[in-house]
């Protein structure tokens, strides 16, 4: 089983397509897709390198 992240909004985060990358200087902040809560970067990596099958 992959990595999961359950957004404040109710929303179940499991692939790229879940979230939004936002570019900064330094480094990206991923974001959820539906209400744009920052997803802590640990997490949304992980979730990041996970595509549906």
């Amino acid at each position: 089983m992959g990595a999961t992240h359950r957004c404040v909004c109710g929303a179940t985060l499991r692939y790229r397509q879940d979230l939004d990358r936002e570019r900064g200087t330094v480094s990206s902040t991923w974001k959820c897709k539906d209400c744009g809560t920052p997803v802590p970067g640990v997490v949304a990596e992980r979730i990041s390198h996970q595509h549906p099958t």
